[in-house]
């Protein structure tokens, strides 16, 4: 196989040699065919055109032209000649050449004579093919004379349309040039046309010359085509000199490089060999070869030392890339990447990405939940990138979080933090950061900003816009610094998104930045849909604008979605003081349904009755919690109080008999029984520790 390839290449490089040659030699001899052709045609027409002008300056100086005026005018006296009936009419023919006969006299005859003379005398050597005399007038020209012995010669009289050439009046007066023509009719001939003066100088009529030229254009090719035959043959004669001296001085010693380096590769990888191929080389020709050859011995000891340096700075290379892979997973799970983050959580929706520009990246987000009713969000941006930037980015990440943990502000936990950073920070590294607590019962977001990029708000049925926050000093810049709060109200459908500067600084490869109009449309090309939704058409829109171009920045998002949940719950401390606060919150979910005043006064007893006996009772003088949850439908209201005080329910106790005096009852036990005689059903159960009693309501 090796030496098949071996000898396809070297007959390539000699079809290459000889296609060049034959180029070479094809073009000079199509040049030299062509100058050659182009000086013959030249001379011979030359010649001939000279000729063709003395031949028809003899025959003008033979011609008398008073004669010539007196047999055109008798002529015109005549029926006009009809070449079709002169050549199909007998009579016709007959008549016409009896009246020109007449017309035709001694003088005539001499002149005709003289021009069969100067036709014979030239025949022979210069194949003069016709001479006549015309006589021209407006489109048309008259024969005279027609030097032709054959039976088509035009007769006096004879009228045809006047060639382009003699067309007009200066046609007659100067005559024609001699040029050369070529048709399929009479061929190649050479023709000219000369003025027949009368005694004043003025022109009467036009002597005609036309000599073939068939013969000299035969021999004109036949010369042309000897020539290529023997530029042919020179060619060929060359390409094998050629070829021989290309085999010695260059396929031999090509061959010889060639196949020292198809070799190498599978030398070096023994280990006991004393000389390669490509050392034993021995190439001596004294030119650029010698110098190639060499050049590659050279490079055989270079590549071998570099195959040694490259064997070590792969191995570590390799080493620093799994240790990379390995940082680039510990950093993705350091980010919270599981979504839904929150699926038991129906009153908000967040979702976040991280793109790093290099294996690790400076920028990171979190969130996380400070207890049941707050949600903490951060983004943040470290200075450089890289393993450094990555490394003060989880210290940053886990000191945010902790401090925040503990149920400090934002602002008082971005000054903490900047103190614990400052306080060690000798490679001077800094962090801008974004920090926002949102209540999720009333949608307040509570935020500090360290030098990081606005928020963007889109509020329901409305487009993201910038949000105008004041800005504190980076985070470990410099060390007391103090930060403030501010507040973001957030109403239900509202959504949060926050970012690094890698969005809006993404460049193109025309270096051209993404910008900040440009992020405000991708996020509202997908403003009312999830914030995945929103990210994603963000991400799409960033990464059609940069195209092919590298990254240079980190790609960091954050968005936010309050969606918030009806206050259809209230918890309070189960103490007696607090019974109106649970009546308020009935009063206020009944207040615009259909029950009359009697019936909303029935409700708030039966609310009265069940939340003060767990005040009083549920958690035996302790302090505890009841909760109240409301719920309505098209068929009427249910109300639930819940508490986790003693097990206890109140529809074992029998009902009180009414039918006995007061003495006889006894005080107490008549709570619950107002409560089933106001509600149209209760129940009671014991689940998870928790007294979980239920009361409906219908509407009438």
């Amino acid at each position: 196989m090796k030496n098949k390839d071996n000898t396809k290449r070297t007959k390539s490089l000699r079809n290459k040699t000889v296609s060049v040659v034959l180029i070479g030699a094809s073009i000079l001899s199509v040049i030299a065919v062509i100058i050659s052709g182009a000086f013959y045609s030249y001379n011979m027409f030359n010649h001939y055109k000279k000729l063709a002008e003395q031949l028809a300056d003899t025959a003008a100086y033979e011609m008398s032209a008073e004669d010539i005026v007196r047999y055109y005018n008798e002529v015109k006296k005549i029926e006009p000649f009809d070449e079709d009936k002169y050549y199909s009419d007998e009579a016709y023919k007959a008549k016409y050449d009896e009246q020109v006969n007449a017309i035709k006299d001694e003088k005539y005859q001499q002149m005709l004579d003289t021009l069969f003379i100067i036709e014979d005398q030239s025949k022979d050597r210069n194949d003069i093919e016709y001479i006549y005399v015309q006589v021209l007038e407006g489109d048309h020209v008259t024969y005279i004379f027609d030097a032709d012995h054959t039976d088509e010669a035009y007769q006096l009289g004879t009228v045809r349309p006047v060639s382009n050439e003699i067309s007009g009046d200066k046609g007659l007066e100067y005559g024609i040039p001699a040029f050369v023509s070529n048709s399929a009719e009479d061929g190649w001939l050479c023709s000219c046309m000369r003025p027949i003066m009368d005694a004043d100088g003025n022109p009467v009529a036009l002597v005609g010359v036309d000599i073939s030229m068939s013969k000299v254009v035969n021999e004109g090719i036949i010369y042309l085509v000897t020539l290529v035959g023997i530029m042919l043959l020179v060619v060929g004669l060359l390409i094998l000199i050629i070829l021989k001296g290309v085999d010695n001085a260059v396929v031999k010693p090509i061959n010889s490089l060639s196949s020292a380096a198809r070799t190498f590769v599978e030398e070096k990888d023994k280990t006991h060999i004393e000389q390669s191929a490509i050392s034993k080389l021995d190439i001596k020709t004294n030119d650029e070869i010698e110098t190639l050859s060499d050049s590659i011995q050279q490079m055989e000891r270079d590549i071998n030392e570099y195959i040694k340096h490259l064997t070590a700075v792969t191995a570590e290379k390799e080493r620093i890339g799994a240790e990379l892979e390995l940082a680039t997973k510990i950093q993705a799970d350091m980010l919270p990447n599981i979504f839904p983050a929150f699926p038991h959580r129906d009153d908000f929706d967040v979702y976040a990405s991280m793109t790093p520009a290099k294996e690790v990246g400076g920028d990171f987000y979190d969130f996380f939940l400070v207890d049941d009713t707050h949600l903490a969000m951060v983004i943040a941006d470290v200075s450089g990138k890289g393993v450094p930037a990555a490394l003060f980015m989880m210290m940053s990440k886990i000191l945010i979080q902790n401090v925040a943990m503990s149920g400090m502000s934002p602002a008082d936990t971005l000054m903490t933090v900047n103190n614990l950073i400052c306080a060690n920070n000798r490679e001077e590294m800094f962090v801008t950061v974004w920090l926002g607590i949102v209540d999720l019962k009333t949608g307040v977001i509570t935020a500090a900003n360290a030098g990081h990029e606005k928020p963007i708000i889109k509020m329901p049925d409305g487009d993201f816009e910038f949000f105008k926050d004041r800005h504190g000093f980076v985070i470990g810049g410099m060390e007391g610094l103090k930060y403030k709060n501010y507040e973001i109200k957030l109403e239900k459908g509202s959504k949060l998104f926050i970012y690094t500067d890698g969005v809006a600084e993404a460049t193109s490869a025309d270096d051209e930045l993404f910008g900040i109009e440009r992020t405000l449309s991708a996020l509202n090309g997908a403003k009312d849909g999830s914030p995945q939704e929103i990210l994603n058409n963000v991400k799409k829109c960033v990464d059609e604008f940069v195209g092919e171009a590298p990254q240079f920045d980190d790609l960091t998002m954050l968005c936010f979605e309050y969606i918030g949940l009806e206050n259809n719950e209230i918890t309070i401390d189960a103490k007696v003081e607090n019974v109106e606060l649970a009546i308020d919150f009935v009063g206020e979910k009944t207040e615009n349904l259909p029950f009359n005043v009697k019936d909303k006064h029935m409700l708030e007893i039966a609310v009265d009755e069940i939340v003060s006996n767990v005040a009083r009772y549920a958690y035996d003088g302790k302090e505890g919690k009841v909760t109240l949850k409301f719920d309505s439908d098209d068929r009427g209201i249910s109300i639930t109080v819940i508490d986790s005080g003693i097990p206890y329910d109140p529809l074992e106790k029998e009902d009180p008999d009414i039918t006995l005096t007061a003495e006889e009852r006894g005080i107490g036990g008549y709570g619950i029984f107002i409560v089933k005689k106001v509600m149209d059903e209760i129940s009671y159960e014991y689940k998870d520790n928790k007294n979980i009693f239920t009361m409906k309501k219908n509407y009438k």
